[in-house]
């Protein structure tokens, strides 16, 4: 960050040969795009998509793993030993494959959400160039200012272009 700031003076600095009218400022809120970008929404829908057989087969196992521990617990008086000692250790194989299904689940989950917002950060950035180019903005700052006024907030412009795509 500190970097950032010190490279962002540098920039400034080596614009003050212009007046401040020449220089043109813009100020993008990265997690109001982030929000609201349709993208976002198409991408929630996409790995819900992608991942849902998986989820369905976990609450299939963890029904299978519920009846099986009410079977148990119903039949513990009127059972053989060895056949609760056996249903015993199905059920904890049970168990540990839910655990390390979801575990799977879980990591591949989030594999796929970074993956796509790496993607969506791609097209907000190219978005931002496009809005700031045809624009003629010499300077255009992401979140993380201590203060923008909305006169130079073209998030909405970057939404609105993001929108079309």
């Amino acid at each position: 960050m500190r970097s950032f700031l010190v490279g962002l003076l540098g920039l400034l600095l080596s614009f003050s040969h212009l007046s401040a009218a020449d220089f043109k400022v813009g100020y993008v809120q990265v997690d109001k795009l982030l929000q609201e970008a349709p993208q976002t929404a198409e991408t929630g829908k996409k790995l819900e998509k992608e991942f849902s057989p998986r989820s369905l087969e976990l609450e299939k196992l963890q029904k299978q793993i519920r009846d099986l521990e009410s079977q148990l617990d119903h039949d513990r008086a009127n059972i053989a030993e060895a056949d609760r000692r056996q249903k015993e250790r199905q059920l904890n194989n049970l168990r540990l494959e839910f655990q390390s299904k979801q575990r799977e689940l879980r990591e591949d989950i989030n594999l796929r959400k970074n993956e796509e917002l790496a993607l969506l950060q791609e097209r907000i950035n190219k978005a931002v160039q496009t809005v700031s180019e045809s624009e003629g903005y010499d300077l255009v700052v992401y979140s993380g200012v201590a203060f923008a006024s909305k006169r130079i907030d073209i998030t909405d412009k970057v939404l609105k272009l993001l929108g079309k795509k």
